[in-house]
């Protein structure tokens, strides 16, 4: 392996967005070029990496925490022995990128964008949105909320993180990308991309769905929030993130609405008997149950333990 540059001085890309706004879909489509790879997503290079000015390079990893994450340890990538500061971080991208001879890195992050920028200053972002109140219908659809109110919550911290983030970056260092976009005008849309990249557009990105589980680029799916929201529903997520709405050139239906006493506990009864029941269904209740009961009493062996088990059970669901 090469010994690693100064951190500051890497210039990778990371695709960044909320949880089911269209990255992996991307992902696979800047895959299919030939001159790009993109391994998914790697939360982990950032989750476990804190400041620590006892370090050479100012910062340091929770090891023993980052051993114990799944994602990383399905990645293969080894720690380098005597490294755990950016030496560690430069480390990892450089396994990545051996992985990826002759292609430019790019990685998927949906969240620390803020790390990124100060480890990272000369990355290149890609800006990844999609209209939240689709995002909200998806998360209910994965199982993580029960309702649009709930549901609208990630992309709401993702986004937060952006817009504290953003202003940190140069203007030539950041492309923002909207799902409606990319699925309107999909060869129109890469090809901005690999303007921004430097890469030449190829045709493969369009077939990006033949050699994998998803389907061919699919207009309908942009703004289903229009055929399966309520009134009452959208009201009430739109109340919730407007003014960020508006923002990102997305319009709401009216002015928004926040619920009542009443209706914010109706909405959270709503929102946990759905996701536990996913839960239930999903991983068993035995597994599930424990699993909330092992976190709650701080038992952390245990929970690590059965949180393991559900990421793994939750792989097929992860489309």
């Amino acid at each position: 392996m090469t010994a690693p540059s100064h951190s500051s001085d890497r210039a990778p890309v990371f695709l960044f967005g909320a949880l089911r706004s269209g990255t992996t879909v991307f992902r696979l489509m800047l895959n299919a070029h030939d001159k790009i790879g993109n391994p998914g997503e790697m939360d982990f290079l950032f989750d476990y990496l804190d400041r620590d000015p006892n370090h050479a390079t100012g910062w340091r990893y929770r090891v023993a925490d980052l051993e114990n994450s799944r994602i990383f340890r399905a990645t293969g990538l080894t720690i380098t022995p005597g490294c755990e500061g950016l030496d560690l971080l430069e480390s990892f991208l450089d396994q990545l990128q051996e992985r990826q001879p002759g292609k430019l890195l790019s990685i998927n992050l949906h969240r620390n964008i803020g790390r990124v920028a100060d480890v990272l200053p000369r990355a290149r972002i890609i800006h990844m949105l999609r209209d939240p109140r689709d995002v909200a219908r998806s998360s209910i659809g994965m199982g993580w909320a029960g309702t649009l109110y709930h549901g609208v919550e990630h992309w709401i911290g993702t986004e937060r993180d952006w817009d504290a983030t953003a202003p940190r970056f140069p203007a030539d260092q950041v492309l923002t990308l909207t799902y409606e976009d990319l699925f309107r005008d999909i060869d129109t849309t890469l090809r901005r991309v690999c303007d921004f990249l430097g890469v030449p557009f190829t045709e493969a990105m369009l077939s990006y769905h033949e050699n994998t589980t998803y389907s061919p680029p699919d207009v309908s799916l942009v703004e289903q929030w229009r055929r399966k929201s309520t009134p009452r529903e959208l009201a009430l997520v739109e109340g919730r993130v407007q003014a960020m709405m508006l923002a990102r050139g997305y319009q709401p239906t009216g002015p928004g609405a926040a619920p009542g006493v009443v209706e914010r506990l109706a909405l959270t009864l709503q929102n946990k008997r759905h996701v536990w029941g996913v839960g239930i269904s999903r991983f068993g209740a035995r597994i599930f149950l424990m699993e909330k009961l092992a976190r709650k009493l701080g038992l952390r062996g245990l929970h690590q333990r059965l949180r393991a088990q559900m990421n793994e059970m939750s792989v097929e669901y992860l489309k």
